[in-house]
């Protein structure tokens, strides 16, 4: 059997998406990994699989696979790019994408697409941690950089504030606050740097994905952190080594991000991968 995809990203945080929303798509952890290997496969960040609606306020579910095959429950980046698709099929100008993290509005903002990423989680027990403390200030330390704040946006995220983000060993020190104690289920790790109120640069190291060039739900989680701080307002743009996010954390708790989306190519996968 073969199948096709569409390869996409948003700034340079790519996807292979798939279409189950006819027929499942029972993918083995085996699989997404042969996808998403740049050598041999695809090539991704993650891979996504639109599947039927279990709400019926949604238009679509969309599932998330890491390159390691795990299952992820929130992806800014890939909610716009499903999103772009979805109007682009339906002609409508907004959508409902439905993922284990809850529903996200999305619609288009002309050329960009925003999405609604929900609230976003502070308590100890949503990031989640492995003991009750204040998210505000994390007695974690990356190299010389420490205190980080941590932020769930359904899935968590740890951001280190620090003079220079070019300066940071981003390769070294991003797997051991990945993998530190004080997160069961591991964590995405963002280092940035305040250059106003209004404007964040951020560098990331994803949970199971390693560096990539950005991170939708991480840049929300860098404007919640900062704004908690009172080191930026609540809407700002954060830029990343792919381009620029914009953001705003309303008053009811929900972030908004708006951005761009692309599509790369259209392809089948042979037969061999889906092994």
């Amino acid at each position: 059997m073969s199948l096709p995809f569409v390869k996409m990203h948003g700034l340079g945080n790519d996807f292979v998406v798939l279409d189950g929303r006819h027929f499942p798509l029972s993918l083995t952890e085996e699989t997404v990994r042969a996808v998403a290997d740049r050598r041999t496969g695809v090539g991704c960040d993650q891979l996504i699989v639109m599947e039927r609606r279990r709400d019926r306020r949604a238009d679509v579910f969309m599932r998330i696979r890491n390159p390691d095959g795990s299952e992820a429950g929130a992806c800014g980046n890939a909610t716009r790019c499903v999103a772009a698709l979805l109007m682009r099929e339906s002609g409508r100008d907004s959508v409902v994408i439905e993922t284990v993290a809850g529903l996200l509005p999305s619609e288009a903002a002309g050329d960009l697409v925003t999405v609604d990423m929900g609230p976003a989680r502070l308590d100890w027990a949503e990031i989640p941690l492995a003991e009750p403390m204040d998210t505000l200030t994390l007695p974690v330390e990356a190299g010389p950089y420490g205190g980080p704040c941590a932020v769930s946006m359904g899935n968590p995220h740890v951001v280190f504030f620090v003079p220079d983000t070019a300066a940071v060993d981003l390769a070294a020190l991003g797997p051991l606050v990945e993998r530190h104690p004080l997160f069961p289920e591991r964590t995405n790790v963002e280092f940035v740097t305040v250059e106003s109120p209004h404007r964040l640069r951020m560098r990331v190291w994803e949970r199971s994905a390693g560096i990539t060039r950005a991170c939708g739900s991480g840049a929300c989680a860098v404007l919640v952190a900062a704004a908690r701080r009172g080191l930026a307002a609540r809407r700002a743009e954060v830029a990343l080594d792919g381009g620029s996010l914009w953001l705003e954390w309303r008053d009811d708790g929900h972030v908004l991000m708006t951005g761009p989306v692309a599509t790369s190519f259209n392809g089948v996968l042979a037969p061999d991968l889906l092994r």
